[in-house]
């Protein structure tokens, strides 16, 4: 117990990112963007998601909290957003 106090003091772990949470889970489970479309929309989003382009709404990180198993609490984590040149 001392050593993982030690830890937590001095070399604490933060939560993924949300969009490293999805990536994971699709490589640890073989997952293409196909696999998403039910959760993200379409093919399209689920590349944009990705990409950082586009925000996941509340509707999508319940679909995938659900369906997926992917904690809500990672998902709602504020990201950045690929910044787009106009």
């Amino acid at each position: 117990t001392l050593v993982e106090a030690y830890e937590k003091t001095h070399y604490p772990i933060s939560s993924p990112d949300p969009i490293e949470a999805i990536a994971y889970y699709m490589e640890s489970r073989g997952c293409s963007g196909k696999d998403l479309e039910q959760c993200l929309g379409s093919y399209e989003a689920v590349l944009e998601i990705l990409a950082r382009k586009r925000p996941l709404t509340l509707e999508m990180i319940r679909c995938l909290n659900q369906e997926l198993g992917i904690s809500a609490e990672i998902l709602i984590q504020p990201y950045t957003l690929a910044e787009t040149s106009a």
